[in-house]
């Protein structure tokens, strides 16, 4: 067996490997380099679980970062349990063929209760006088002491939200190298999320962003020096590209001007009410589940759909089957983005009534993704003082609301989802030439490298 790192950053594309990443271009260079067709939707959860299944959503289950429960008609995202994929994992059949085989996961999606041997992945602390505070779950458990002994607390606050900073990138680099310096894995996964952050906010724009690739290109050349170092072979891989995008189409809006959204006032705010509304969408970056409770109105739906400015494509039955995503979780039909496009989850038609969570960081309450989370609300005069106000609530130890997340779907910048046009905006994956020898595979290809790496 051969030593094996898979480092997974995010949003890194061959648009954005030049000048910024001087280390990141060379060292392709002397590689093989191959563009990867994005699996749809070319979000997070799906195009991991494709990677280490080899299966598509229609076979593995995972169609998107979250889903509409129907058993219990809820709407939840960015679930943990690897419970959820239905297929087997790359390291499971790596495994039977060498007994002696191990896996460490650092922070790659669907992490926890896995059959990998080593685990680490965030999972914050929710005290009963609601309170937030970050933590990390690992396998084994006393693995999750060691490194917050070794490194510090996880820094939750900037890995996702308005406060994102390179800092929780560096706290997985580090939690890898010490899981390899520990256990010496076979195979070790590594997830970088940080470009995913700002290329959100202010799309392909260089004058923005290329603090963001300099830092990762500093942090992948750390990785990367350090692993080959211990004769590992390192195989760079993405998830999508982000593309600029300037048009947010509220699908649950339109669908509620129709009448067919239902919600429910609490306590002068609303809700969205999945299970009793006739028509709903599930909106995931640029990809959204359309769900038909009121299987009447099927093709009333899907002709409003085609004729939605911002709508690339409706696909029924045989257009999921097209692409690989016909699966019982997935939608009566699936929308597609134009380029120019994205979807929100916003279900409200005055803002005065949005539900509480919606202006703040709150990823698995909101019935869909919200990248307006990465941005702090402009209409914050002198943001330090509130957010400092709610921080001192917090140490106290009394009740508080981060309510400081905008409604304006338009400061959004850049999106993925959809399958770009140009190869200079899909995922990549760079090895060894006696690894890849071809330019451009497919994502279910990523689960034969990564075995044909360590069987090497």
């Amino acid at each position: 067996m051969k030593k094996t790192v898979v480092l997974d950053i995010v949003a890194l594309s061959p648009r954005v490997i030049g000048e910024h990443t001087p280390f990141l271009k060379k060292w392709i260079a002397s590689k093989k380099q191959a563009v990867v067709e994005p699996v749809l939707p070319a979000v997070t959860c799906s195009a991991q679980s494709v990677y280490l299944t080899g299966k598509w959503p229609t076979e593995n289950g995972i169609v998107g970062n979250g889903w509409y429960f129907q058993d219990e008609c809820e709407i939840k995202f960015w679930r943990q349990s690897n419970k959820l994929v239905q297929a087997e994992k790359v390291w499971e059949v790596l495994r039977k063929e060498n007994p002696g085989f191990t896996v460490a996961n650092m922070f790659w999606w669907y992490n926890m209760y896995s059959s990998a041997d080593y685990a680490v992945t965030p999972r914050p602390l929710y005290p009963a006088d609601g309170r937030k505070l970050p933590d990390c779950h690992t396998q084994p458990m006393e693995l999750r002491d060691r490194l917050q002994a070794e490194l510090g607390q996880f820094p939750l606050f900037t890995f996702w939200g308005p406060n994102t900073t390179i800092e929780s990138s560096k706290w997985i680099a580090e939690a890898a190298k010490k899981v390899e310096e520990w256990y010496n894995p076979t195979l070790n996964l590594i997830y970088i999320p940080h470009l995913d952050y700002n290329l959100q906010k202010y799309g392909i724009d260089f004058s923005k962003i290329s603090k963001d690739l300099r830092e990762v290109d500093d942090l992948a050349k750390d990785l990367i020096t350090f692993f080959e170092n211990r004769g590992a072979e390192v195989l760079l891989l993405s998830e999508y590209g982000i593309t600029s995008v300037n048009k947010p189409v509220h699908l649950n809006r339109i669908f509620r001007e129709k009448g067919w959204i239902q919600v429910k006032n609490e306590l002068g705010r609303e809700t969205l009410d999945a299970g009793t509304s006739a028509v709903f969408a599930v909106a995931d970056h640029q990809v959204a589940h359309i769900h038909v409770n009121d299987h009447s109105k099927l093709a009333e739906v899907k002709a409003l759909l085609e004729k939605t400015p911002g709508i690339e494509k409706v696909l029924d039955t045989q257009g999921k089957k097209d692409y690989h995503i016909d699966h019982a979780r997935s939608g009566d039909l699936v929308v597609i983005a134009d380029a120019d496009s994205w979807f929100t989850y916003y279900f409200w038609l005055d803002d005065a009534k949005a539900p509480d969570y919606a202006r703040c960081v709150d990823i698995h309450r909101k019935p869909g993704y919200d990248p307006v989370e990465l941005v702090l609300d402009p209409a914050i005069k002198v943001p330090i003082l509130k957010i400092g106000s709610k921080v001192l609530k917090k140490k106290l130890g009394f009740r508080y609301l981060m309510d400081v997340i905008p409604l304006d779907a338009t400061l959004v910048k850049g999106a993925h989802g959809r399958i770009p046009e140009s190869d200079l905006d899909k995922p990549l994956l760079v090895a060894d030439s006696g690894i890849l020898d071809a330019e451009r595979i497919q994502p279910t290809s990523v689960f034969d490298l990564i075995i044909k790496a360590v069987n090497r």
